[in-house]
């Protein structure tokens, strides 16, 4: 789908490679500058039976793209960038304002090499307010968006607490990843290319108080922040008789029909329960209930008895079950490949299905600097191609032979 498409991509860590694995695996051609000593997300987890800077982050994080080695701070460093700009269609970047305009990169720089360039800026707080500027980590985007007050709310532990994912950097490389989308569908109708700022912080607040704004979205409030089902403590995966599982009766009927597959209608008596409006202004005590009726079977027990009443269900897996997961496996999620360097190793297939096509096998992540040379020889090679057309151009030479 993006086939053609050509990607600067000068971003590191999570983020922004995250969005550029993206548009790689949609057909995008993705050339990575790195500096010498390699993105540092190369290193993590890295292992000494494997080649060093080829971690298993890097290997999934890095796929489809080309690695190229440059000095930015060198003339030959800054003249290949200029032409690798000039040619191609998005330049993205997560490097802080004060160093790109070091490096003489800025949107109006960038627009002078290429007019229509679509030029996105990876930052972590949007350059119309007091944190412009300012570092960003996962951790910090966190903890500023209220991501770590939720937890809290859940469990009574007070402490404020980081959900143990890259949910910042995953989330934001996301909405970059549409607003490069937009961008090209904008260029595509009015050849216009634009700036786009993605900010981590407004990202995950927009992200965060989707739901969680609740009552305060009126003025005046009608109503307490949070969304009371997120953070009711019982409403969690439960345990049976040899696991865990997660339960969304969530209506009315289902609920009703829970209580009478599991043989426990007669807790419905309760004058707590007596109505629909009662039992969903109650419905942490129908949950509460379920904690004490779900230890009588097994987990397959209830995921087979729960389908047959039609009330969904779902095993709690841990990550190393998501390997053996009968679903992921019958659509392929997983696939063993060979690295040229690396050897074996899974490799995980676009969650996201379209009919007109199948992705193309991605490139295996690269090695550091393992194209520059190929880079720079197509960059000469253009510049031989653009002075043969020049000069068969040039007024008074004969074009007929």
């Amino acid at each position: 789908m993006l086939e053609g498409i050509k990607v600067l991509d000068l971003t590191t860590v999570v983020f922004g490679p995250y969005c550029t694995q993206i548009l790689a695996d949609l057909g995008a051609e993705v050339i990575k500058i790195e500096p010498s000593e390699g993105d540092m997300w190369r290193r993590v987890a890295s292992t000494p039976e494997k080649t060093p800077m080829m971690g298993p982050g890097h290997l999934r994080l890095n796929r489809g793209k080309r690695s190229v080695v440059l000095d930015m701070n060198s003339p030959s460093g800054k003249e290949s960038v200029h032409r690798l700009i000039a040619r191609s269609d998005i330049f993205i970047h997560n490097i802080r304002a004060e160093a790109i305009t070091r490096l003489g990169l800025t949107y109006d720089a960038a627009r002078a090499i290429r007019s229509n360039i679509i030029y996105v800026h990876g930052v972590g707080f949007g350059s119309g307010g007091p944190y412009a500027g300012l570092q960003a980590y996962d951790d910090l985007i966190q903890a500023g968006a209220g991501v770590t007050s939720l937890l809290p709310r859940v469990d009574g532990n007070p402490k404020p607490r980081f959900l143990p994912m890259l949910m910042a950097d995953k989330v934001s490389g996301l909405y970059c990843v549409y607003a490069v989308l937009a961008a090209l569908f904008h260029r595509e109708r009015t050849g216009e290319g634009q700036h786009v700022e993605v900010p981590m912080f407004e990202v995950m607040t927009d992200f965060v108080l989707l739901e969680h704004l609740a009552g305060m979205t009126f003025v005046p409030p009608t109503g307490p922040a949070y969304y009371h089902r997120q953070i009711d403590p019982l409403r969690q995966p439960l345990e049976t008789k040899d696991g865990w599982i997660a339960i969304a009766p969530y209506i009315d009927t289902r609920w009703i029909k829970f209580f009478e597959v599991a043989g426990r209608s007669e807790l419905l008596d309760d004058a707590r329960l007596a109505t629909p409006e009662l039992r969903l202004q109650n419905m942490s005590l129908m949950y509460e209930l379920a904690v004490d009726i779900m230890p009588a079977k097994t987990t397959a027990e209830w995921l087979t008895l729960l389908a047959g009443a039609h009330i969904p269900a779902m095993r709690v897996n841990s990550v190393e079950d998501l390997l053996n997961d009968p679903h992921l496996e019958a659509v392929g999620t997983f696939k063993k490949r060979t690295h040229p360097s690396e050897g074996e190793y899974l490799e995980m297939r676009p969650p996201v299905r379209f009919s007109a096509r199948e992705y193309p096998e991605p490139r295996h992540a690269s090695r550091i600097g393992q194209d520059t040379d190929d880079v720079l020889s197509e960059l000469e090679a253009d510049v031989g191609v653009r002075a043969s057309v020049e000069n068969a151009e040039s007024p008074g030479r004969s074009r007929s032979r």
